[in-house]
């Protein structure tokens, strides 16, 4: 369970109504749209309320301590299925598209095939998904007790037992509670925008 109280936001509503709003601008109409050029609100929401605030952008290869790999851009680990290496630079614009594009290709589209209800969530409960699942992995999502409480139809209880994965190294860690948790004075957190859209 969460380590602090659990509540929704005005923030959080605003970035899930903004991402709603800039879907359908691009094309996206309802739950049954799968193109590649149009992507649905909880990508957007994803990318744009938690990844990109949370993992923050970097634009040369820097090395990871606790995953003991390099990434780049917004914590972005492999390119073309080969690890990110040493010396690779990218501008904040190239960033930007393999986010978005690495977001629905690897992890929002696996996660509806492993979870057919997944598109039925309410969009904040898979914005919240996705972004833990780009943390942390699309398996752990799915095996993880939010995914079996999603599943049920548990919303807030989902949003809740997605606050476990706060830890890095076998340690809880301060960044990784924000994040899952009720954020910070700059950043939206996981639970916050979660039960913010229920």
């Amino acid at each position: 369970m969460p380590i602090n109280k659990i509540r929704p936001s005005k923030r959080a509503a605003a970035a899930i109504a903004a991402a709603l709003v800039a879907a359908a601008t691009g094309g996206w109409h309802s739950i049954k749209d799968t193109s590649p050029t149009v992507h649905p609100p909880a990508v957007i929401l994803a990318k744009d309320a938690l990844i990109s605030t949370w993992e923050g952008i970097v634009l040369e290869a820097h090395y990871d301590p606790y995953a003991k790999i390099y990434d780049i851009c917004f914590g972005k680990t492999r390119l073309n299925g080969k690890p990110i290496r040493k010396g690779m630079k990218f501008t904040r614009e190239e960033c930007e598209d393999f986010l978005e594009t690495d977001l629905f290709n690897e992890y929002y589209l696996p996660l509806t095939k492993q979870v057919p209800q997944y598109r039925s969530f309410p969009v904040s409960v898979q914005a919240a998904q996705l972004s833990g699942a780009y943390n942390f992995g699309v398996g752990g999502m799915v095996l993880s007790k939010a995914m079996d409480a999603a599943k049920a139809g548990k919303w807030r209880e989902a949003c809740e037992k997605q606050t476990a994965w706060n830890r890095a190294g076998g340690q809880v860690v301060r960044g990784l509670v924000l994040r899952r948790e009720m954020g910070d004075d700059q950043r939206i957190g996981e639970a916050e925008l979660c039960v913010s859209g229920i």
